[in-house]
């Protein structure tokens, strides 16, 4: 299985690194390598950038490449990146200690990031949740400073870039109720098709798909039923109608008999179709005559 390009943080942010996994076990086992935590130490897999717990290999496949993860031990949390003085100094947590290689790192990020926006407005497109929320959180002063813009093109730019994160959050949660429902639905599914297969089905009744026959019926012709059993006149037609060819294939003998059937079949048919109008015949004679006496009384 090919591996997922994806990065992988600890919980203060100050370590990352990128990995090629294909599931979210392998993720875990990797991660805990790459950030020196104990093999036997359990882990909880968040997106970095909203603390989303990513437990399910389904959504961890829909999730897009080079998606930024974090691995949390047992005493520790996700919290958002905090801004520091204005922007200016970059953003970390309320209980990590800042000292000035964090800061001008921080700072050196959110620049960088301006200054590949402002080469290529387009590049904003292949930046993650996590940069594009740096963008925003830091003072408009300083980003129009960097990007050379006026400050209220700046404030604007701002705007639009929250409204695409608000977006991407919205499009988010829309996958994750459509994947609740999907599960819900296929679970649905599986308790109907378990609740037919318990249902007790009529001897005989069963539909053998390939000749359309009743099984019961099939069993008749094969002479494999006690001799009072009887084909229905609606049977017997459908046994006629096949012909010769398609009744060889179905009850696998050969045509002489084959034939003897259809003959017998029809002559029964033919049989049972009299007795049928002659019983209708005596019905509404028998039904004349009672109208008959009730008008002459």
């Amino acid at each position: 299985m090919t591996g997922k390009p994806c990065k992988v943080f600890n919980y203060t942010r100050q370590k990352s690194y990128g990995l090629a996994v294909p599931s979210i076990d392998e993720l875990k086992i990797k991660g805990r390598e790459s950030l020196g935590l104990s093999p036997s130490s359990p882990v909880t897999v968040v997106l970095e950038d909203d603390g989303t717990i990513v437990e399910d290999q389904a959504y961890f496949m829909c999730l897009p490449l080079n998606t930024k993860f974090m691995l949390l031990t047992e005493k520790e949390t996700w919290s958002p990146l905090k801004k520091m003085d204005g922007g200016t100094a970059w953003m970390a947590r309320d209980s990590m200690v800042m000292d000035t290689d964090v800061v001008d790192a921080g700072f050196s990020l959110w620049v960088d990031l301006a200054q590949q926006l402002k080469q290529d407005l387009a590049s904003v497109i292949l930046m993650s949740d996590s940069d594009l929320q740096m963008l925003i959180d830091v003072s408009h002063t300083d980003l129009a400073s960097t990007l050379g813009y006026d400050e209220k093109k700046t404030k604007d730019l701002q705007e639009s870039l929250q409204r695409y994160l608000d977006g991407k959050e919205e499009e988010r949660q829309s996958k994750e109720i459509l994947q609740l429902y999907l599960k819900t639905m296929n679970s649905g599914t599986e308790n109907q098709e378990a609740e037919a297969g318990d249902l007790d089905v009529p001897d005989g009744m069963e539909m053998d798909v390939e000749s359309g026959f009743l099984s019961r019926t099939i069993m008749v012709l094969k002479g494999k039923t006690v001799p009072e059993t009887r084909l229905s006149t609606e049977d017997l037609q459908l046994v006629v109608s096949r012909g010769v060819e398609a009744m060889e294939q179905i009850l696998g003998w050969e045509r002489s008999r084959t034939l003897s059937l259809l003959e017998a079949s029809a002559k029964d048919r033919t049989t049972q179709s009299h007795s049928g109008t002659q019983r209708l015949r005596e019905t509404n004679s028998h039904m004349e005559r009672g109208d008959a006496k009730t008008n002459y009384h």
